[in-house]
């Protein structure tokens, strides 16, 4: 990946997207009445972003108004789970924006589109339930956090685990010193591709199919033969839009550890990717095993590691008197007197989330704060992309979460935007 010009951020904030029109032109700067449905756009509707419009879907308060997509197939099929019309069918996600009966959009788009869609849409004046990581780079998830509290907009990030009842139960013990002090948090992501369709990155160039905008598609990226190989699933193995696991299951573990560790407004200020290891030829040149050691400034090690062993996915926390683990609905603990005890009401008690997408709903009508905000979602995918900066540079690095940025390391700080072309440079 070739290496871009210094960013700058005042450059990188300052243009206006085309297309689109400020809340205030909308008349929805404000929240949804609570007697009207959130009108809902669906931008990205492969396979999460499916996942994600069925579950909105099932939110009463919710009416599906606009599906968008580059992929003809996916949005037909979207829009026909969806019960709309071929009229409410869009390939460009601007035209969706400047829509006066959109309220709040939901964003599956590739990670390299995040922040495109992301910041114009807190722009239009909508409300944002965008996956994660919440940005492709630093630079990219700081603009999005900024556009959100500027136009004063709700985001919900979907890491999705901030919700769940075990997750929630072992980072309150971990918080509250139920394992006594936290020393070490251990991380396990899968070690291997799992890569869809049978590819194997050597594919030839061929002719883009007529169902597909690839240039939509490649967007803010630099132009690149078709293939099928490149696209849809498989892009998170291609270094140019993500960093493999480090991002795609990183950002949920790693998110989790935050949590635990109560960092969720910072962190690590150094960090170490050792044992790197990429396929040789083809396109998927994104770190397919690695180790990545990360150092908090309170003393908290975290250490992430490629693993073919699947009892090890998930996170672990490392406490003087003992362990917890959890994984989505798994929650194990060296004692298991640690999972039986009852929080006193002096604990601290963490934010309650029992479903992801109806807490973002909820938050659309109080104007309040969701279970992964803008501003967690930054740390934690911050936190992975500085894993992927050492694992590309090959060495040790320090980092500085207040100024996001390296210190003393300008060839770091080259990475803390990856390249975009300039019409599509985030406004």
């Amino acid at each position: 990946m070739s290496t871009p010009a210094s960013p700058s951020r005042r450059q990188f904030l300052r243009a206006a997207a085309p297309l689109i029109v400020s809340a205030a032109t909308l008349g929805r700067a404000g929240a949804v009445s609570p007697n009207e449905k959130v009108r809902l756009a669906c931008i990205g509707v492969g396979g999460q972003g499916t996942s994600n419009l069925r579950a909105l879907m099932g939110d009463e308060r919710v009416q599906v108004v606009a599906i968008c997509d580059v992929d003809s197939q996916h949005a037909a099929a979207a829009a026909k789970l969806a019960g709309l019309p071929e009229s409410a069918i869009f390939k460009d996600f601007r035209e969706v924006l400047a829509r006066k009966d959109v309220d709040a959009i939901m964003n599956a788009t590739p990670d390299h589109w995040h922040s495109n869609v992301a910041v114009a849409a807190a722009k239009a004046g909508k409300d944002l339930y965008s996956e994660k990581p919440l940005g492709a780079s630093i630079v990219e998830g700081r603009a999005i956090c900024r556009a959100v509290e500027e136009n004063k907009r709700v985001l919900q990030c979907g890491t999705w685990r901030r919700s769940g009842l075990k997750v929630r139960m072992a980072c309150e013990r971990v918080r509250n010193g139920y394992i006594g002090h936290l020393k070490e948090i251990e991380i396990g992501v899968p070690g291997k591709f799992a890569i869809r369709g049978g590819y194997t990155g050597m594919e030839a160039a061929e002719a883009v199919p007529a169902h597909l905008d690839y240039a939509m598609w490649l967007g803010p990226a630099a132009e690149k033969p078709y293939t099928a190989a490149r696209c849809h699933f498989n892009f998170r193995w291609i270094e140019e839009y993500a960093p493999g696991y480090i991002t795609d299951w990183g950002a949920h573990f790693l998110d989790v550890a935050q949590w635990g560790a109560g960092m969720d407004d910072t962190t690590p200020t150094e960090v170490s990717a050792t044992e790197v290891k990429r396929r040789s030829a083809g396109i998927y040149d994104a770190a397919e095993s690695f180790r990545i050691e990360y150092q908090y400034n309170n003393g908290v090690r975290v250490v992430m590691t490629s693993t073919e062993d699947k009892t090890k996915w998930g996170t672990r926390f490392i406490g003087s008197e003992g362990w917890i683990y959890t994984e989505s609905e798994v929650l194990k603990a060296s004692d298991d007197a640690i999972l039986r005890a009852k929080l006193k009401d002096s604990d601290v008690k963490l934010y309650e989330s029992k479903n992801h997408h109806r807490n973002f709903i909820d938050a659309v009508y109080s104007r309040g704060r969701t279970a992964a905000t803008a501003e967690i979602a930054q740390r934690a995918a911050t936190t992975c992309h500085i894993g992927a900066i050492s694992a590309a540079l090959g060495r040790p690095l320090k980092f500085d979460p207040k100024a996001e940025r390296f210190e003393g390391d300008e060839q770091a700080n080259q990475r803390l935007l990856r390249p975009m072309r300039e019409a599509w440079r985030v406004a």
